[in-house]
């Protein structure tokens, strides 16, 4: 059988987006290996009707977990390093037009204005509640 590489559940995480990135891309790559040796492995036994190797298919299981619990918290680090990458674009739109507002107003006329979208808000929440 193939040998597994199994990757540190304390690894360091990568300090920019593009880190992230590579090391995404890295993690699919191995995960997909992984899959494909577990897959050709079972097709193997299969075929010359052999029992399972249940040590390596253990240890095969185990870096596949590893790998994508790696996956999952690089995915994770991405998202801190890029909040705006997890928001949808109406989200955007609306954080754009405040800043856009906020740049334009008086810090009275701001006031004003939040004052009046939490009451349209409490107002929606309490007829769609």
């Amino acid at each position: 059988m193939t040998e597994l590489h199994f990757t540190s559940a304390t690894a360091a995480l990568p300090d920019t987006p593009e880190g992230c990135r590579a090391q995404l891309a890295t993690l699919q790559s191995e995960i997909a290996a992984i899959r494909v040796q577990i897959a050709t492995a079972d097709l193997r036994r299969q075929a010359h009707k052999q029992a399972l190797d249940a040590d390596w298919f253990h240890r095969a299981k185990t870096a596949l977990r590893l790998k994508q619990e790696a996956h999952a918290r690089v995915a994770a680090r991405l998202l801190e390093l890029t909040p705006k990458a997890g928001k949808t674009s109406r989200e955007r739109f609306k954080d754009a037009l405040i800043e856009a507002m906020r740049a334009e107003c008086d810090d009275a006329r701001w006031t004003a204005l939040l004052a009046r979208a939490r009451l349209l808000h409490d107002d929606q929440e309490v007829s769609h509640g």
